[in-house]
Parts: C-alpha cells; structure tokens; sequence
C-alpha cells in the first residue's frame, strides 16, 4: 500500500516556480497514469506563466488565497475552489493573502519538466527565429 504524508516528502520547485511535494506517481508508488501533489506559494509569489504540451492539471484550493490566470481570464480563488487546466491553456496562480497559498496539482499525464513551457521561453526562441530568418 503506497501512503505519502505531505510532512515527509521532499519539496521540489517546479520548472515554473512553484514549490511542490509530489505526494503519488510512478516515481515513488504503484501510480502510472497520473500524478497528485502540493504546491505551496508564499505570499505575493506567483507562478511563472506556462502551459502544458500534453498534461490536463486541476488544481484544488486548501489553504490562502489567490488569484488564477488562464488564458486570458482572471479569478480570485480561495479554499474549496477546483480549476479545470486543459493542455495547451496558459496559466498562472498569485498569491494575494497574506499567508502560504496551498493547493493540490493533479495531473494526467504525470507531471514532467519538459512537458512545461514558460511563456518567456516560448517568446525568447520566436523572437531568436525571427532574428534568425
């Protein structure tokens, strides 16, 4: 049986800054097809905005709030509150309290650095293909 306490994982910062702690995936369980994890914002951190090339995300408010981004639109969010990300959509999570911002990342497929772009990357290779033609 593969239990995790988010207490005794290890966090990690995600490609697009966030700290998480991958609580189950095929890294450390029997899980293949998706991943669970916590993400935590301190206040007035944000996250890098980004997308995913093949990863569908929901995101789930525990704790503090904020303020979501994706494509486009803006919402303020807080404890209870379930973000449907589908792949391809730019996003971003503010933290606008004044305390940690915690929320659950679910991911399918698990979730991969290189399955990540960051929109400013996305820009600098255009802008270098552009001044390169």
């Amino acid at each position: 049986m593969d239990v995790r306490n988010v207490d005794q994982v290890v966090p990690f910062i995600t490609k697009d800054g966030s700290e998480i702690r991958e609580l189950l995936a095929y890294r450390n369980s029997c899980i293949r097809l998706q991943s669970l994890a916590e993400a935590r914002l301190p206040p007035g951190a944000a996250t890098t905005p980004h997308y995913h090339r093949k990863t569908e995300e929901i995101y789930f408010i525990l704790e503090g709030q904020g303020e979501m981004h994706l494509q486009g639109e803006r919402r303020a969010v807080g404890p209870g509150d379930a973000i449907a990300i589908p792949p391809g959509s730019v996003h971003t999570i503010r933290n606008t309290g004044t305390g940690v911002l915690r929320f659950l990342c679910c991911c399918t497929p698990p979730y991969e650095h290189e399955d990540t772009v960051l929109c400013e990357e996305e820009s600098s290779a255009a802008d270098s293909l552009g001044r390169e033609g």
